[in-house]
Parts: structure tokens; C-alpha cells; sequence
């Protein structure tokens, strides 16, 4: 849309939904080998639904009505960006301070890893890759090897063992084709492929590899036919997860060069085109559970998405699905999920919360200064606020530029000193740490290179 490139209007957030699939198709249309161009986007995905945010009113924004009436007209129905109301009937009014939250420290269980510290990484893998998952593999290939009308290649356990580990193999050992792995010439022959399996018979398995039934086609699922998989998988996840307290939420993408409903193309990502999804993960990068996004979720709860809107509500279903929900967990996310509903909402739920969040999301009633007054200010410079009835700190610093965060669980103070370096006086110094303690989760904690301890001069 032409109004997408106009300088003189303020967008918020723009959203883009995965096109509707109009052909069902048992393969890729583009060459496994080879692939397509990263650079182009199909028809449909150019056709899809769109919502786009403005910041500000049409008055406020210096836009004229016609550009507004056309920004509504190319929206779509999606989750509220107003500002959460606070106080419900029966309910005290919302009242701000400077203190500082009170956080009580909750017994959390130490995780038991002893039935992992002596097993191999082929024993690990084969607790998730199991039995089970290989026994379905099998079943499903040579089921649609019959549902293409050809003859039933029998494929074996021990042959799907031997194509997964090829599969594995041809990740770091790159070849322009899989059939270079069989050629004459040693310089892409691979001597362990080459003795392992005939070329023709993993070309086979290659062929008919299926994780579904193509007769049981679910229209509304756009990952029907990797659903029964994931659904392994994502079981399996959770049976062998040590429960640790910090658990972060984030977005993922998997690279993917083929066509498909679910593909996503995010500017800025070091992977612009896959599929994204979901993840909840340790802060050993442990994935707990996923989810692939593809626009209108088949298995979404309505009402975890009109609440906190399509990229929290994924979050909010995973913590339905651990199981030990009765754990005080605390979860961390940033500015793309976090709003003040959902850190309400899960501490209301016993979890602490944390992430940093965008300046329109802050509830409207607390004091805390703009980023416009922090920006005027030297680095090093902090305000907070703590809403006394939640008891949730809405704190800004000034980094190399305002950074907010929300957090249910982890207080200002101490505050404490991390090494900087300022450009205009080409010197380091002890700045204040803007986060909110020494005790959040390790994996924000910046490890800085300490280059000196000067007096503060920002």
C-alpha cells in the first residue's frame, strides 16, 4: 500500500497473517536442492489480510481524514491496543509511588539432571527420537507410498535410523546435491553415507518420508501434515523438562525456502524467510514447548487472545500445558509481548513477570517520566514507579537510548554499577545499572568488559 510508505504517519505495529492455502499438494513445488529466490513473495502471501496500528488519532498525527479512513479500510479485525483498564468494579483505584516492590523469595525445587550426567548425546537424543516417534515415521511412509499407488518400499526402523543421521550429517558437511554423497570422485564422495545406504534406496525413503495420514486432512490446520510430529514431540519436551524458575518467551524463525501457507518474511531477522515460531525456553536454551505461527490458530483459546492478543496468548497456552503449573515460575519476555494486562495476569497466577515494554503500552495513569524528558537526560539516568495495589515496578533508564521495563518480580534497588565507556570524554566509567537487580535472570545480565572504574559522569 502506498500510505505504508508515507514518512509523515506514525505506525505502531503492523501485522501480517499467512495467506489462506488454496491447493493441497503432497510435496514442495520448488526444487529441495536447489530452492527458490528469498527476495520474492508469492501472490497469495501479497493477498493476505493485514492490520495496521497508527500511534496517534488523525488530528494528533498531522493526517489528513482520507488517509485515515484508508488505513481503516485495509485493517482487520485484531486484539485491542488500548490501554488496559485498571480498576474493575469492587476493586480499590490504582495508586503510584517511588518505593520499591516487595518480592517474596518462594521456595523453587533444585532440578535433578542425574538421570542425564552419564548418558551419551546419541542416549539423550534417543529419549526424544524414540521408538515410538520412528515406529510412526514408518508407519505413515509406507502408508502414502500406497496412497501414490506404488509399490510399498517396506521401510524398516533401522533404515529410517540411517536416513535421519544422513539427514543429520548433511547439515554441516554441505554438498551441491544429496547425490554427491555417492559420487566416484572422492572430493564430495562421504565414505560414511557411501557405506551406510544405497544412493537409490535413501532417494526412496526420501520420496516417501510422511509424518500423516493424507486422507485425514484437517482444512483449518495449516501444519496438518507435521501436526501428529509436533504433537510428539512438543510431548516429549515436556516429559524429559527439569523444572527451572527463569523461563524466557520469544520468537524464532526456521529458515525455509519453498512455498508454503505458514511462511513468514520479518525484517531484520539474521533469517528473513521461514517459518516463526513460538518458543519457550531455560536460560540453558532448554525448548519446553512451541508453537509455529500461521495467522489463525486451529488450537488458539478466544479468549486468551482477545485478552492479551495474538503474540501473548501462545504464552499463556504453554503455561496451561506444563506440568507443574503450581511451581512459582517466572517468565521473561520483550517489548513485542509484554503489556501491562499480562504481567497483572500472571502474577495474579503466582508467576513473576518481567520484560521490557513499549511506551504506549504503559497503563496511562502512572506517573513515570516520558522517554521525550528521560531522552534530554545524561546516560546512567532512571525513573520508576511502583503501582501499590499490583505491586509492580514500571521502571525507564537511559542506555544509549530509553529503554522501559515492567517487571512483578524483581525490584529496583540495589542498584548497583556496570563498566561504560563515553565517547565524548573517550573514557570509562561506572554508570548505574538500570536493571532492575543483581538477581534477575542471568541471561539479561550484560557481561561487560570492565574497562576501568571512573567517577559516574553520566
Amino acid at each position: 500500500m502506498q500510505i505504508l510508505e508515507d514518512d509523515n504517519i506514525d505506525f505502531d505495529e503492523i501485522y501480517i497473517e499467512p495467506p489462506v492455502v488454496t491447493e493441497l499438494s503432497d510435496e514442495d513445488s520448488a526444487d529441495e536442492d536447489s530452492g527458490g529466490k528469498v527476495d520474492n513473495l508469492s501472490g497469495r502471501q501479497l493477498r493476505a489480510n493485514a492490520e495496521v496500528v497508527v500511534r496517534k488519532s488523525g488530528q494528533e498525527s498531522g493526517m489528513s481524514q482520507e488517509i485515515c479512513e484508508d488505513v481503516q479500510e485495509c485493517s482487520v479485525a485484531g486484539p485491542s491496543r488500548k490501554a488496559p483498564k485498571r480498576c474493575k468494579k469492587g476493586e480499590q483505584e490504582a495508586v503510584w509511588d517511588d518505593g520499591d516492590i516487595t518480592v517474596q523469595d518462594r521456595i523453587f525445587p533444585n532440578p535433578d539432571y542425574s538421570m542425564f550426567r552419564e548418558a551419551s548425546p546419541t542416549t539423550i537424543f534417543e529419549l526424544f527420537f524414540d521408538e515410538e516417534v520412528i515406529a510412526h515415521l514408518v508407519q505413515e511412509s509406507n502408508k502414502y507410498a500406497q496412497f501414490c499407488n506404488c509399490n510399498n518400499p517396506n521401510i524398516t526402523p533401522e533404515e529410517l535410523k540411517v536416513f535421519v543421521a544422513i539427514l543429520f550429517l548433511s547439515g554441516y558437511n554441505t554438498v551441491p546435491s544429496k547425490r554427491h554423497y555417492w559420487e566416484a570422485t572422492q572430493d564430495t564422495r562421504n565414505e560414511l553415507v557411501y557405506n551406510s545406504m544405497r544412493r537409490d534406496r535413501f532417494l526412496q525413503i526420501n520420496r516417501f518420508i510422511h509424518c500423516c495420514d493424507n486422507t485425514a486432512i484437517d482444512k483449518l490446520d495449516k501444519m496438518w501434515k507435521m501436526r501428529p510430529f509436533m504433537d510428539l514431540a512438543k510431548e516429549r519436551f515436556g516429559r524429559y523438562f527439569r523444572e527451572e524458575q527463569c523461563l524466557s518467551f520469544d520468537e524464532s524463525m526456521i529458515s525455509y525456502f519453498g512455498r508454503h501457507g505458514c511462511k513468514q518474511f520479518i525484517r531484520g531477522k539474521p533469517i528473513r524467510f521461514g517459518y516463526k515460531v513460538w518458543c519457550l525456553n531455560t536460560s540453558d536454551s532448554y525448548l519446553v514447548n512451541f508453537d509455529i505461527y500461521q495467522g489463525n490458530n486451529p488450537r488458539k483459546v478466544e479468549t486468551y487472545e482477545k485478552e492479551f492478543g495474538k503474540a501473548a496468548a501462545p504464552l499463556v497456552g504453554m503455561i496451561d500445558e506444563l506440568q507443574k503449573k503450581e511451581l512459582p515460575f517466572r517468565f521473561y519476555f520483550d517489548n513485542y509481548f509484554t503489556s501491562y494486562r499480562l504481567v497483572n495476569y500472571l502474577r495474579e497466577r503466582n508467576y513473576g513477570a518481567t520484560g521490557t515494554v513499549r511506551e504506549n503500552r504503559i497503563p496511562k495513569d502512572c506517573p513515570v517520566k516520558s522517554n521525550k524528558e528521560l531522552a534530554k537526560m545524561k546516560r546512567g539516568n532512571f525513573d520508576s514507579r511502583r503501582c501499590v495495589r499490583d505491586n509492580i515496578a514500571v521502571v525507564k533508564w537511559v542506555d544509549n537510548a530509553v529503554v522501559s521495563a515492567i517487571s512483578s518480580c524483581h525490584g529496583v534497588n540495589p542498584i548497583t554499577g556496570v563498566g561504560r565507556f563515553s565517547k565524548s570524554e573517550k573514557k570509562g566509567f561506572l554508570c548505574h545499572d538500570r536493571m532492575f537487580s543483581r538477581n534477575t535472570i542471568h541471561s539479561w545480565e550484560v557481561q561487560t568488559e570492565w574497562i576501568g572504574i571512573y567517577p559516574c559522569t553520566a
